[in-house]
């Protein structure tokens, strides 16, 4: 456990207390803003795991990060500007980010052992229905993929995709994933003990 890996922990736990944060915003612009600062500690966390255990294996996973934390802080600066212009731009954009998506999905599918390409196929479908969900008006799209999605990257982590080797299972990834979950579970509590918020969230405001 050299000092790599516990700065890795340390990044982890920052992302962990962003991404939470994030999903008890109902403003779409403060939400991706707390979500692109824990995506930025994010890569952070891959970066000193790589230089704790090699950098080989953590390359994809920076440049996933990398995607994560770009089209966030892309849709905080289209919804905090809110002008036709910037949601012109926000629909392009989340198209690129789509077919981003959509070819390092199909790509990583066609890549996986035959045994897992089902498993893959479902982390690709969540992480695509998550990319769209993120931009869709209201709490709810947003809210019920990402627990989807976190549960696909979960499943991802698990003996289910795991097929070989001496596995070093990332508890931190899990946790990250976990707490986004907990905190639509928290949301969704303190909304049911508000009618009156209630009622202008089911309105998608």
């Amino acid at each position: 456990m050299n000092f790599w890996f516990i700065l890795a922990q340390v990044f982890g736990l920052l992302t962990m207390i962003f991404e939470f944060r994030s999903y008890q915003k109902k403003d779409k612009s403060a939400y991706f803003l707390q979500t692109g600062i824990g995506s930025l500690f994010w890569i952070f966390m891959f970066f000193a795991l790589g230089m704790a255990t090699g950098m080989a294996t953590q390359i994809s996973l920076i440049i996933a990060a990398t995607y994560s934390t770009i089209r966030a802080l892309v849709f905080h600066v289209v919804f905090k500007k809110n002008t036709v212009k910037s949601e012109e731009f926000g629909i392009r954009f989340l198209l690129v980010m789509i077919v981003i998506a959509l070819v390092a999905g199909v790509s990583t599918v066609l890549n996986s052992p035959e045994e897992v390409r089902w498993i893959q196929a479902i982390g690709m479908a969540t992480a695509l229905t998550f990319v769209v969900c993120q931009y869709l008006p209201g709490q709810h799209y947003l809210r019920i993929s990402i627990v989807l999605y976190a549960l696909a990257v979960i499943a991802l982590n698990s003996p289910l995709n795991i097929l070989y080797g001496d596995i070093r299972w990332n508890y931190m990834g899990i946790a990250i994933e976990l707490a986004k979950i907990s905190s639509v579970v928290i949301f969704y509590i303190k909304l049911s003990k508000n009618p009156e918020k209630q009622g202008l969230v089911l309105a998608g405001i």
